[in-house]
């Protein structure tokens, strides 16, 4: 009797125990997402004080659209309170709505918040509720000075406290298998160069070092260093010339053809290589760019293909700057560009990276300055392409940045002109430089972009891209697959850099911090680049390639399928509930396949949480939609392993966010 009456007084004291109340502040915020690096508590995403239309807030989390927050109530909690808001640091553009989201359903939502809102109260009731995500997204408008406030947020709960969502860790399993001990010559079977120019290949080879290398019947004007395996020289007459790489070492050899086609067009596979701009942003120098050179090589991204070794923005000197760094007069008495102090000579950078059989890059913008608020090149478009030229660079990035303010749109024709005014200046200099049009898909660039330019934009800026049930790279991914039917050798959609590893956050232009893409989104990722003949810029940390990173960027078989010479783009033929398919037709008549495992919508704000329901999925693929009949091989392209032969077609095992890469052949 005295037990059961313990029992009992402790029951009632349970029930009767008062409410008791946590802030958002309180919680560990390291697994909150948010779209300019890590959430701030007590004051703005930009370290200044937690200001509302003027009214300061002395508790709250700053933070960034989009941004996320999961968690778990344990069906323990019993109200929601706080206050929200943009931020006064943001400009007149930042918008964004704010949402309350229990157990997939949306239990409460905002008007549109702008900069100059009055702050909002919201009070919502948790009850029965047990994981709870806070949402901060864009008003539909991008999220460029997103900044937003959750001040005086608290859980009222009872009993079990609660605590954010644990994230899911998923293994980071290495497909990629080591390559042999014995010679294989990679990257693609061709390359393009106009007669005079200079010529630069690097035979891309992996296996044991020393390796010796042998060409035969090679043009004149063009020699190897056998040692190296880099070919140089300049380029012959106009014509095909069809010679014959032959690798060597102590544990074999390898042989393949190669076609130097001289003629009027260049990048006739994707471009592959590495840009400054996601990682060092305006930190980059002189330094940077030959390590990164060393990088390539001693990395072994070199030997399968990685070439271009390219600056962004923030080369030359800033207008208006009195940092002495930086800053300083913007041109030469002659009009020349001149570069910041971070750069002392640009001749002597280009040819280091030259000497190690790799191409150099830069970039400009067609209007008076660039993105960055670095000089830019209006009205002086023909010297600084012979500038480019002089100093040895062989691509270019032309950023459209300020040139709208200067020279207002009203047609196709005026988005056209800058880039056609460089195209022509670029195709007089005794070298050839390939011209990447970086305008972010504007007037449809995809119909007139191959007239001027060898690649385009097709979208903005991939780290500015916000994600949903897909990762932002996804939903660019996907816009770019729409215009598939514009690439072909010389011709590609940009869907913007291969953002892995180590990359800083684009808004913040911060220092790098590890990718928050789990492994399959990372392997999902380069496969749909390569499927559709995207070029592959990595602009992820240099020095910081781990094992894991360069498994996917270095799979010769997957960048076989990108740089495949008949140059077309994959084609999404199937895309229904959590499936994706894309085909790629290849020049040996074969296909590579991609069936892609996707998940939620970009608009359903549901669709931003991991509700901790990750599950693979079966994909069916048949013959008949690839136009293809009877028994085929089926290789797995990432295991780099035959899986046999199929009559009629063949159904894998997905993983979440994953894919599953094939190649498709009658023989």
């Amino acid at each position: 009797m005295k037990t059961l009456t313990i029992l009992f007084l402790a029951t009632l004291l349970i029930s009767c125990s008062q409410p008791e109340t946590i802030y958002l502040d309180e919680l560990d915020l390291s697994s909150m997402t948010s779209g300019w690096g890590t959430p701030q508590i007590n004051k703005s995403i930009t370290n200044g004080p937690l200001l509302i239309n003027g009214e300061e807030y002395k508790r709250g989390i700053g933070t960034h659209a989009t941004s996320t927050f999961l968690i778990d109530l344990q069906g323990n909690a019993l109200e929601f309170s706080a206050r929200f808001g943009v931020d006064d640091a943001s400009v007149e553009n930042g918008s964004i709505k704010f949402y309350l989201i229990g157990d997939r359903e949306i239990i409460w939502e905002s008007d549109v918040m702008r900069k100059g809102s009055d702050a909002r109260d919201c009070l919502v009731s948790l009850k029965g509720i047990n994981k709870l995500g806070l949402l901060v997204a864009d008003a539909d408008d991008g999220i460029a000075y997103d900044h937003a406030n959750w001040v005086n947020a608290k859980v009222t709960y009872k009993n079990s406290v609660p605590k954010p969502v644990e994230e899911v860790i998923e293994e980071a399993v290495i497909l990629t298998p080591p390559p042999p001990d014995k010679p294989r010559i990679n990257g693609p079977s061709l390359t393009g160069v106009r007669h005079g120019s200079p010529f630069l290949h690097r035979i891309p080879a992996t296996g044991i070092r020393p390796m010796k290398f042998d060409v035969q019947n090679l043009p004149e004007g063009i020699s190897l260093d056998a040692e190296s395996g880099i070919l140089s020289g300049i380029a012959p007459a106009k014509g095909d010339y069809v010679v014959k790489l032959q690798a060597i070492n102590e544990k074999g050899s390898d042989e393949k053809d190669f076609t130097i086609r001289v003629g009027s067009n260049l990048a006739l596979t994707p471009h592959m290589g590495w840009n400054s701009w996601y990682i060092h942003y305006d930190r980059v120098s002189d330094a940077i760019m030959r390590e990164a050179a060393d990088q390539m090589i001693a990395t072994g991204m070199a030997d399968y293909g990685y070439q271009y070794v390219n600056i962004d923005d923030c080369w030359m000197v800033k207008v208006s700057s009195d940092d002495p760094e930086i800053g300083g007069p913007l041109r030469s008495k002659d009009d020349k560009l001149l570069t910041n102090k971070r750069f002392p000579n640009m001749n002597t950078m280009t040819n280091y990276i030259h000497k190690k059989g790799l191409k150099a890059g830069t970039y400009i913008s067609p209007g008076p300055n660039t993105c960055a608020g670095y000089v830019g090149s209006y009205e002086h478009e023909a010297l600084d392409a012979k500038t480019f030229a002089d100093w040895g660079f062989d691509f270019l990035k032309y950023d459209w940045c300020s040139y709208g303010r200067v020279e207002p749109p009203k047609s196709r024709e005026d988005y056209i002109a800058p880039y056609t005014l460089m195209w022509g200046e670029l195709g007089k200099q005794k070298r050839d430089i390939v011209l990447n049009l970086c305008q972010y898909g504007m007037d449809q660039v995809w119909e007139w972009g191959g007239n001027v330019g060898n690649s385009w934009r097709t979208t903005g800026d991939l780290g500015l891209a916000g994600g949903s049930g897909m990762p932002g790279f996804y939903n660019i991914g996907r816009s770019n697959a729409d215009h598939w039917e514009y690439a072909k050798p010389g011709n590609w959609n940009d869907p913007d850099y291969i953002l892995i590893g180590w990359v800083g956050s684009a808004i913040k232009m911060g220092e790098g911090v590890k990718t928050d893409l789990s492994p399959n989104e990372q392997y999902f990722y380069m496969s749909m680049w390569s499927l559709m003949a995207a070029p592959l810029i990595f602009s992820g940390d240099m020095a910081k390639l781990d094992p894991f990173t360069l498994n996917v960027l270095c799979n010769h078989e997957v960048i076989g399928v990108n740089q495949d010479v008949l140059g077309k783009q994959g084609e999404i033929i199937r895309e229904e509930g959590d499936q994706m398919i894309m085909v790629k037709d290849l020049a040996d008549g074969s296909k590579a396949v991609g069936l892609f495992h996707v998940t939620g919508s970009a608009t359903d704000p549901l669709d931003h949480f991991d509700w901790g329901d990750r599950k693979s999925n079966k994909m069916t693929i048949s013959w008949e939609e690839i136009s293809m009949s009877g028994f085929l091989r089926v290789r797995d392209l990432w295991r780099q392993k035959d899986l046999g032969e199929f009559e009629d077609g063949i159904t894998l095992e997905v993983p979440y966010h994953g894919v599953q890469m094939i190649r498709i052949s009658d023989e």
